[in-house]
């Protein structure tokens, strides 16, 4: 039997289904990357006084990290036959800054100060626009908020480039705690919502 009127395409629905499903079962990975976050903050926070070298060094290690965890999300939406070409394309646009990073620790404060602010703008355009993609009762504006705080921080850092060492790190502490709090909630939030999701991928699709 056929029905008139508009309504949501079901394809559409589908793909928001399996990103939240998909999410919600993986959310141990977004709580390590939150986690990451929070540790790179206070480290920050409490040793603002680190050269300039070391802070480089350190921030490449943080990005090589998270960039494997963004990764292993994408292969694990592949392996499920799901959409991973944005969480893929995140975590290795994090490993490539942290190598570049620490290839060339010399480089000039401008020049790194722009580098980490390409990476929050892009990282946070990737994760508004994954957000729209992941069912609103399962963190959608947790995402969106990590994504705009990622952005914000991007902005800010190319108005004022030339910061000093010192409140430059504790830009980036702000960033990452604030960025690393929103993940935990929102890895929480799909962790509650895992059974719900494992009934949604289990059940038998209507035709």
């Amino acid at each position: 039997m056929t029905t008139t009127g508009t309504s949501i395409p079901s394809g559409s629905f589908d793909r928001t289904q399996a990103m939240s499903s998909l999410l919600a079962q993986n959310w141990w990975v977004i709580a390590l990357r939150g986690a990451f976050a929070i540790v790179f903050a206070l480290i920050a926070f409490f040793w603002p006084g680190a050269t300039l070298l070391s802070f480089v060094l350190f921030f490449s290690a943080y990005m090589l990290v998270d960039g494997v965890f963004g990764i292993v999300a994408g292969v694990r939406a592949a392996s499920n036959h799901q959409r991973w070409g944005l969480l893929v394309l995140e975590g290795v646009l994090n490993i490539l800054v942290g190598i570049v990073a620490f290839m060339m620790p010399g480089l000039t404060l401008v020049f790194f100060v722009t580098l980490m602010a390409v990476w929050s703008l892009i990282t946070g355009i990737v994760m508004i626009v994954a957000a729209f993609k992941l069912n609103p009762a399962f963190g959608r504006g947790w995402l969106i908020f990590s994504g705009i705080v990622s952005v914000l921080f991007g902005v800010a850092l190319l108005i004022a480039p030339l910061v000093g060492a010192v409140v430059l790190t504790w830009w980036l502490g702000a960033y990452a705690l604030a960025f690393g709090i929103s993940l935990l909630v929102l890895a929480f939030k799909l962790r509650g919502r895992r059974d719900d999701a494992a009934a949604v991928s289990t059940s038998p699709r209507s035709v």
